[in-house]
């Protein structure tokens, strides 16, 4: 059984159809054919159902998917630990970062590359659960979210740090001296809140409905910066973790008062994968600027 037999598999497993894999693999649908049927014989057992031009996976194809993936995977962490251990000179660290973590991400990012210049970067920003769909596609080595909860046993999770939630209002609103407000009384002005996807939202929500309070929410929006730039205006006001405004000119974040009215925000990665060398460093020096600071 040869690895490029369980990629051949797997790719006419994900379309289905004999020709689009072969396209997709650049190679022959004879070859693909010859090289699943060689599998099929060395497992004694038909992996693909053949109806005409139409495929679909057995019984046994189903269970045997489970297994080659764990293969390949395998694999490919054996190849990139290989690359690792040369040195960094090379590599890609792909990050997920909610947009109140910008900060934390991009002061790291100027010292590693300052330090490493020839690791590349892919920087995704997203709602949390977003970030934590692309991790668990393995398209991301690790996010910086808000997350209160380990709930995932095939993640790991590190405390970074807590932020208050706050009411973010224009400094030229009379708010804008408060040292703290009440729920009760964010619930009663106009609010231009982030769309349900985000994290910070379903938190607030479940505060609203704990305290039995109907926000007059007038705005939803899925982009954070055109949200902060309503916010300037003075006309509405919105509820983000403090750190969300960290560097912003003409907004003032005013804590609100009340039990459990923090976020804690996580480094998350998945376990049992190989973790990059690029990547360790990138989150020692990430580690080290946050204590300073």
């Amino acid at each position: 059984m040869e690895l490029r037999q369980l990629k051949y598999f797997l790719k006419a497993k994900e379309l289905l159809n004999f020709t689009e894999a072969a396209a997709a693999l650049y190679i022959s649908q004879s070859t693909l054919s010859q090289q699943i049927k060689q599998l099929e014989d060395e497992l004694q057992v038909p992996l693909f159902n053949r109806i005409g031009k139409r495929i679909t996976l057995t019984e046994a194809g189903n269970l045997f998917a489970v297994y080659a993936q764990q293969s390949v995977n395998k694999a490919s962490d054996g190849l990139q630990f290989i690359k690792d251990l040369n040195n960094l000179e090379t590599g890609k660290i792909a990050i997920g970062v909610t947009y109140a973590l910008r900060h934390v991400v991009t002061k790291a990012l100027i010292l590693f590359s300052s330090e490493y210049p020839k690791i590349q970067f892919e920087i995704v920003f997203g709602t949390s659960q977003e970030l934590i769909q692309k991790l668990n596609h393995f398209e991301l080595d690790v996010i910086l979210t808000f997350e209160e909860i380990a709930s995932e046993e095939h993640f790991k999770y590190q405390e970074l740090f807590t932020s208050p939630m706050a009411l973010v209002t224009s400094t030229e609103t009379p708010f804008s001296n408060k040292k703290s407000i009440s729920l009760e009384e964010v619930s009663a002005l106009p609010l231009a809140l982030p769309s349900n996807g985000f994290s910070t939202t379903q938190f607030i929500n479940k505060a609203f409905k704990k305290d039995n309070l109907n926000p007059k929410v007038t705005i939803e929006i899925n982009d954070i910066p055109t949200l902060l730039e309503l916010i300037k205006t003075g006309n509405w006001h919105t509820i983000l973790t403090k750190t969300t405004i960290e560097n912003e000119k003409d907004l003032h974040a005013i804590p609100i008062k009340g039990e459990n009215m923090t976020r804690t925000a996580m480094l998350i990665s998945l376990k049992d994968v190989y973790e990059k060398k690029a990547v360790i460093a990138f989150l020692k020096i990430l580690m080290e600027n946050l204590a300073v600071n």
